[in-house]
């Protein structure tokens, strides 16, 4: 019994640093300069290098880039202030696995932090949806193909990995 909250514990630690070191990655990223292009078209956007795969990838047009372009222009000022308030509430969440443990405070932290992140996932959506449909229907074929792609590797990914530990404690 203890070995399996301990694990849960441990898990839920690694989720939450790996959370931290994102997001800090993310806003340390923001506030850097532009990273330079690394493909010859579509080098805004989607982290600049993520635009510029999907239009070398798909092949879109100069059209399809300015009108993606504008879309994720567009979801911007929606999506920033959350991924914002995510990392504030990461930053506030550390100093009760590095200080002393409140329940309830953590759990009121975790709470704003499922609503944010149910946000941020209606918004994501959204844009997603908005860019496919600025897709061709061929376009839309092979991203649906890639997609399919990269799922079937998580699934072999997945199943490659080792096995939990079942010794207790």
């Amino acid at each position: 019994m203890k070995s399996t909250r301990f694990r849960s514990l441990i898990a839920a630690m690694a989720i939450l640093l790996g959370t931290v070191a994102a997001q800090s990655q993310t806003a340390d990223a923001a506030s850097a300069a532009p990273p330079p292009p690394m493909h010859s078209r579509g080098q805004w956007g989607m982290d600049g290098h993520m635009m510029g795969f999907f239009a070398d990838y798909l092949n879109l047009s100069d059209a399809q880039q300015t009108q993606m372009k504008t879309a994720l222009q567009k979801e911007r000022p929606t999506m920033k202030p959350l991924f914002q308030q995510s990392r504030q509430i990461d930053q506030q969440l550390r100093q009760y696995v590095e200080g002393t443990y409140d329940e309830a405070k953590v759990q009121a932290l975790a709470t704003q932090k499922a609503q944010i992140e149910a946000q941020l996932t209606v918004a994501q959506a959204r844009l997603h949806n908005e860019l496919f449909q600025l897709l061709t229907p061929d376009q839309q074929s092979k991203m649906k193909d890639m997609e399919a792609r990269h799922q079937a590797r998580m699934a072999k990914h997945m199943q490659q990995a080792p096995p939990a530990s079942t010794d207790q404690q």
